[in-house]
């Protein structure tokens, strides 16, 4: 599935009038975390690694909501932590259709075919079911036997019951652009395009050898991209963006173009990196250091080629220069001759570590609300009782 039509034509149609505003800064996509639990540990993810009582947070529908409308970006993509384990997602997504924007429900699939029945198809839904290769790889991937069959049968599925559906690929160091090149051909030949992009090297994740640098991702998928000359691969990305992977663009990141809404606030400064929160959209835009975050900014951002934050930066070079997206598009992306200079980081600053002050804080908020429920229940206890009292004393005077 390429990206739609309508979609290409609302976007682009949103971002000119932003343009036309005179606005620097304003999102494309919104990533919607309505909750942090999920039925896989994967090697790779930095989403789960936190106590009970913040895995059993949950974004109300009507959070959900305003997050979208606080915003206003076109698209709103669901990940998590696994969405479908939500209780009220089929509202939060038909809350969101309702408004038009277009809603990526991002999942591993495991729950899929008993979800369906929450959604209806729309031109303005797509599943996006997360795979990370064949079968080999992706069971690797998730730490886990037999996902990769689910999550195909699944697919097929969705599909049948008129749902578009796509997959996203993450793709990690050790990957073999010969077996990534496989997994291409074979999303294609069951119907579906693929979001690919090279892991963030999460702080928390489980598995910190698997990460590619900057380097090493611009070889990989020259590699792969190579090999997909005249292969129609469906790719859901824009051909400046593949051509940056490729190593012949050195784009700064767009952080601000995909903001993140989820149980702690509004993220800062994007999806992959939470280095504090705030109560709201206007304040996140307002408040943030921006020029403290990207690559030769800043350590953690280093190595970031992630599509999150880079895609947004190739949509507005394509508005800035259609002929130069129409020749990249006709072209596919460029997989040999030399590479654009890279951005130099001797005056990055160097990482600051706040995760666990993070969830200290949060940890003590979630005490200090149970002490006061439990405080005020028993006050309630006490009037109840003494109110009782009163009652029995009145019956025998």
């Amino acid at each position: 599935m390429a990206v739609p039509i309508l979609q290409q034509i609302r976007v682009g149609s949103y971002i000119l009038k932003q343009k036309l505003k005179g606005n620097k800064r304003y999102p494309l996509v919104l990533m919607l975390e309505p909750l942090f639990r999920c039925n896989l540990a994967c090697s790779g993810c930095g989403k789960i690694d936190y106590p009970e009582p913040i895995l059993n947070k949950r974004l109300s529908v009507k959070e959900c909501l305003d997050a979208a409308d606080e915003c206003g970006a076109p698209i709103v993509a669901i990940p998590g932590g696994e969405p479908l384990i939500h209780k009220e997602i089929g509202e939060i997504v038909a809350g969101l259709v309702k408004r038009k924007k277009f809603v990526s429900l991002c999942t591993n699939a495991l729950l899929l075919e008993k979800k369906l029945h929450l959604f209806k198809p729309s031109p303005y839904l797509f599943f996006s079911v997360h795979l990370d290769g064949l079968k080999e790889e992706h069971d690797k991937s998730v730490c886990q036997d037999g996902v990769f069959d689910k999550a195909v049968k699944a697919i097929k599925a969705t599909q049948d019951k008129g749902f578009q559906v796509n997959v996203n690929a993450t793709i990690f160091e050790g990957a073999q652009p010969e077996r990534v090149a496989a997994f291409l051909d074979y999303a294609r030949d069951i119907g579906v395009g693929v979001t690919i992009s090279p892991g963030y090297a999460y702080e928390r994740a489980p598995d910190q050898e698997h990460f590619l640098n900057r380097k090493k991702t611009k070889e990989l998928f020259r590699d792969i991209l190579a090999r997909g000359k005249g292969k129609k691969w469906t790719l859901n990305h824009s051909s400046l963006y593949l051509d940056f992977l490729a190593g012949n663009e050195s784009y700064h990141c767009t952080p601000w173009g995909m903001p993140t809404r989820n149980i702690f606030g509004w993220q800062k400064p994007c999806y992959l990196l939470g280095e504090g929160f705030v109560s709201s959209f206007k304040e996140l835009m307002e408040t943030t250091e921006w020029d403290q975050y990207g690559t030769g900014n800043y350590e953690k951002c280093a190595d970031c080629m992630a599509h999150c934050g880079y895609e947004p930066t190739a949509a507005a070079d394509a508005l800035a220069n259609p002929l130069k997206a129409l020749i990249s598009g006709l072209r596919g992306p460029r997989t040999t001759g030399a590479m654009a200079q890279e951005i130099s980081l001797d005056n990055q600053r160097p990482a600051k570590y706040i995760f666990e002050k993070q969830v200290q804080t949060f940890m003590t908020d979630v005490h200090e609300d149970k002490a006061a429920k439990a405080g005020a229940s028993d006050q309630s206890g006490s009037k109840a009782a003494a109110g009782k009292a009163k009652d029995t004393l009145a019956k025998t005077a």
